[in-house]
Order: structure tokens, then C-alpha cells, then sequence
């Protein structure tokens, strides 16, 4: 009898304006067209979607009030930035739109996707409940774990998690209060943080695997150096980059060079050049954006 491929869903709530870059994530999701995205906000009505990517209109203070209802609690922020406090929240939050499901996860939108099944394989999900993709910590920007109450349920054993969540401020709680339920001791020489994790129910479900997906920041590289690729190469769905020769990655995120666009006195394109570009479906991306694939 022939085993399905286990289904996945990605929720994301995002308030504001969509960044000039989204139709490259949007493309990115296209490639990856049996993954289901859920998009929850008021941003503008995005153009010409996969069927693969539902895009859901909600008020900033309807949806604080939906959260509310769910968990019982008051959720009232009044920056949208609050809402990475909910990450680990969102498959109860959103139990209606998980239901069939076999995976759940949560993403941030400064991520181009490559071919994610082939980084999640089927084995990968049968074998481990949470995956995510940094070796000692919840990866914030891009996690799945798997549709069940109790792992649904988990996030109420991040410590104090009412009055956190109450708060206006943010208390990164989809990493390090997150992490802390699956890691324990997570400074341990190599040795001893395994050892530990043996006897944490949590941790042994979970895979904590280095993707490297976020260059350019403290983490070393593949090569154990921080000599971080030049440029990253996206065409068709394939995810590769300057240094690692035709190793595939299962996303990018591009966090750091964000910032430099952030503070730069221009982005590096507008929204609808962007989507030009996307359309081709092969460009890079380096410090500078987004720029037309090599072969083109």
C-alpha cells in the first residue's frame, strides 16, 4: 500500500503593507505547489495567486480580538510585530484551518522558498514531530510541527505565558521561549547537550538541524568560516548560491541584506518591477536585491 505524502500547511498573519519583494515570495510558493500557504491581514489584494496560496482579509483589531477569544486571554498590542509571540500559537488559534492537515507550520515573509519536499522529505516528517532548522534553537522564521492536540497545545508551557503574551512588548517567544520547552541546557558541549536531550520527551520528536538558510549573520557557514555566499540563485523552484556549488537549500532567508535595503535611502526595486522579474522565474539575489538570473 502505497504511504501518502504527509500534507503542510504555512500560516502567516501579517499586517501593513506587503514588502516590495513579495512577488518573489509569492513565485517561490508556486514552485512548491503541494504546500498550502494561508496569508491573514489587510494588506492590498495580491495578484494573480497560486492555488496554493490564500490570501484572507482581516482587520488588525478583529484579528487581535478572534486571538483573544481563542485563548482566553486579552490581546491587544498595538504594533502587528507583537504577533511573533503567537507563532507557536497558531495551529490552536487556527485549529479550523489546520483540521486535515498532517503538518502546521509558521514563516516570515523575507524568505524565498526552494524546493522544500526535498528538504523535508517525506522520511524526515514520519520520523520527527517539530523541525526546525537551526541545531539549538526554534527557528522563528520557519518552523512545522506536526497537527496534533497535545503538540498544538505545547506553546501553554512556555513559562508564564499569559502575562507575556498580554504584553504590549515583544518577548520573542516563537524562538526563545519556544525553544526553551525542546532545548534544555542548550549551551552544553556537544556531548552533554545530547545527553540531555534523551530525557526530555520533547526534544526526542524533534529534529534541531542547521539548514543554513540565514547567511551573513553570527553563525558560521558550511565550511565552518563566515565567508557567506555572494548571491543566491533562484530558478524554477531550485535554490542554490554563490559558494556551495550545486548543493540545493530549502529557503533563504534574507534577514540581513534586509536591513541594509531598510536602511539604504531607496529599495532596491519598486513592487511593480518586482513583479516583472519575478514572472521569469530565474533572478539572484545579493546585497543589493533582486537582478535577473545569469542565463537571461
Amino acid at each position: 500500500m502505497m504511504v501518502q505524502t504527509p500534507s503542510i500547511i504555512i500560516i502567516i498573519p501579517y499586517f501593513g503593507q506587503w514588502p516590495f519583494w513579495m512577488p518573489f515570495f509569492i513565485e517561490s510558493c508556486r514552485a512548491n505547489p503541494d504546500i498550502n500557504w494561508l496569508l491573514l491581514g489587510d494588506c492590498a489584494a495580491l495578484e494573480d495567486l497560486p492555488n496554493n496560496v490564500e490570501q484572507r482579509v482581516f482587520d488588525f483589531v478583529d484579528y487581535c480580538a478572534f486571538v483573544s477569544e481563542c485563548l482566553g486571554l486579552s490581546f491587544n498590542p498595538s504594533n502587528p510585530y507583537k504577533l511573533c509571540d503567537l507563532k507557536p500559537a497558531l495551529g490552536f488559534i487556527h485549529a479550523a484551518d489546520v483540521a486535515g492537515y498532517d503538518f502546521w507550520g509558521f514563516s516570515d515573509l523575507d524568505l524565498i522558498y526552494g524546493d522544500l519536499r526535498s528538504y523535508f522529505s517525506d522520511e524526515r516528517l514520519r520520523k520527527y514531530k517539530v523541525l526546525s532548522t537551526h541545531e539549538r534553537r526554534i527557528s522563528g522564521h520557519f518552523c512545522l510541527l506536526r497537527n496534533e492536540p497535545e503538540l498544538n497545545s505545547v506553546f501553554w508551557k512556555i513559562p508564564d505565558f499569559v502575562r507575556r503574551a498580554e504584553d504590549p512588548k515583544n518577548h520573542a517567544l516563537d524562538e526563545g521561549g519556544f525553544s526553551r520547552i525542546f532545548l534544555w541546557r542548550k549551551n552544553f558541549p556537544k556531548p552533554l547537550f545530547e545527553l540531555v536531550g534523551l530525557f526530555n520527551r520533547w526534544r526526542r520528536v524533534a529534529e534541531f538541524k542547521e539548514a543554513f538558510s540565514t547567511p551573513n549573520g553570527i553563525r558560521p557557514w558550511t565550511d565552518g568560516t563566515q565567508d557567506y555566499p555572494a548571491y543566491w540563485a533562484w530558478r524554477n523552484g531550485r535554490l542554490q548560491n554563490a559558494k556551495d556549488g550545486d548543493r540545493q537549500f530549502p529557503y533563504l532567508h534574507f534577514l540581513v541584506w534586509k536591513k541594509y535595503w531598510q536602511q539604504s535611502s531607496h529599495e532596491p526595486m519598486s513592487y511593480e518591477q518586482a513583479q516583472v522579474l519575478a514572472s521569469r522565474r530565474n533572478w539572484r539575489i545579493d546585497r543589493d536585491g533582486f537582478h535577473i538570473g545569469d542565463d537571461q
